[in-house]
């Protein structure tokens, strides 16, 4: 194996795929056959082509290595260029590389469908809603579940660009899809409009991102996991946020806070801590690079580097798998999970089911300003939600509410009112 500086293995601060199955209390369900066999799960992905390994690698070459450094079964990977013609299948920017092995972890047997998006997609935010929307409506009709890591701040978008993002994800939502998206990585700042030129007044903006903010979707924070490296139980998190530690260095954390443009949703009701809009982010898992899951990245013949997976774009995929694994156990699509996700938060079993983390904060510097963000507390808090899961409790009580038709009653409209 070729070591490189992101060799998180090397300094034992990563784990491994099984070790964060044990933490999160996937290992029990995977070892009983709930792997996620039968489901598919949609990744967009920004579109590469030249190769310059590490940074751009070829995806094949990185699962194949993932598979053998870390025992896993052979991943049922599809690529497609429908939104994205005459682009090269199978280059991968470290992104695409993170989502994919994530999900293949957590959900070993599922189809992983990665949908290229044009590399210009990132330019306005009119050719961002446009690569979602086309990964919506491809995973709407060939899809189970749709993991999606880029967004940027609610008023990047027009009300027209808005309204027609909010139809994909209800046209997924009505067909029993379920829509995960990262909170971003900026605390409580969105992530600045996307340009080609950057503005020369583009301060940034104290409000959540799209699409997680939308109420259609699960919009997932991040943690620091603190795990056994000996056999991977689970010893406790924090929040996910680089502390200041050099002056100018500008810093990370859980994006969360208040929506702008959308009510409060019918689920989030007299959640204490929850004002008037749309809160985010729902849940969380582990974000933290220096201790997140080890990836592989292929630098040709054979060779490749284990680096680390870090950032909210670590966690909404981990929870794509967890859902596909949720919708095996069912026996059919669970789709848009966030009433009956609230409803166990509300319950008996919240503190069986899911890990509160209740310290550190979402402050972030801008060099030269520092935005306090929010605090985590008790229960849900603006930073990592209701927490991260113990997929062992989770999982079956999703699937109860669904055999049992416990689910909301009327949910298509409760989904027709968001």
């Amino acid at each position: 194996m070729a070591q490189g500086a992101g060799d998180c293995d090397s300094v034992m601060t990563c784990y491994t795929p099984q070790q964060i199955e044990v933490a999160y209390g996937i290992w029990p369900l995977l070892s009983d056959g709930i792997d996620g066999s039968g489901e598919t799960v949609l990744l967009p992905e920004l579109a590469e082509q030249e190769l310059f390994p590490p940074d751009v690698t070829d995806i094949r070459q990185d699962l194949a290595g993932f598979d053998a450094r870390f025992h896993l079964p052979a991943a049922r990977l599809q690529v497609t260029t429908a939104l994205a013609p005459r682009m090269p299948r199978w280059l991968a920017y470290g992104e695409e590389a993170l989502d994919v092995e994530m999900v293949h972890a957590i959900a070993p047997d599922a189809a992983i469908r990665v949908v290229l998006q044009p590399d210009s997609s990132m330019n306005n935010a009119a050719r961002l809603t446009e690569a979602l929307i086309g990964t919506l409506r491809l995973g709407t009709s060939s899809g189970d579940v749709i993991s999606m890591s880029e967004g940027v701040g609610e008023s990047c978008f027009t009300g027209q660009q808005r309204a027609s993002l909010h139809a994909a994800l209800l046209a997924a939502a009505r067909r029993h899809v379920t829509v995960v998206a990262s909170s971003g990585d900026t605390g409580p700042i969105a992530t600045p409009c996307p340009s080609p030129v950057p503005l020369p007044d583009s301060s940034p903006l104290v409000e959540p991102i799209l699409p997680a903010a939308d109420p259609l979707v699960l919009a997932v924070g991040g943690t620091t996991l603190t795990a056994s490296h000996r056999t991977g139980a689970y010893i406790g998190e924090t929040t996910w946020s680089l502390p200041v530690v050099n002056q100018g260095v500008d810093t990370l954390a859980s994006g969360g806070g208040f929506s702008h443009l959308f009510g409060r949703p019918p689920y989030q009701d007299r959640v204490p801590g929850i004002r008037a809009t749309r809160a985010v982010p729902d849940v969380s898992a582990d974000a933290c690079g220096a201790t997140g899951m080890a990836l592989v990245l292929g630098e040709g013949r054979g060779r490749y580097v284990v680096t680390d997976a870090a950032g909210t774009s670590a966690a909404a995929p981990l929870w794509a798998g967890l859902v596909a694994d949720a919708d095996q156990y069912a026996g059919h699509d669970l789709g848009f999970i966030n009433p009956v996700l609230y409803g166990i938060a509300h319950g008996p079993h919240y503190h069986q089911a899911f890990h509160d983390v209740t310290q550190g904060s979402s402050a972030v510097t801008i060099t030269p300003v520092t935005y306090s963000g929010y605090r985590a507390g008790p229960g849900w808090d603006p930073v990592t939600g209701w927490g991260s899961p113990d997929a062992a409790e989770l999982i079956p009580l999703l699937a109860g509410h669904a055999i049992s038709g416990s689910w909301p009653p009327g949910r298509r409209g409760v989904i027709d009112r968001l």
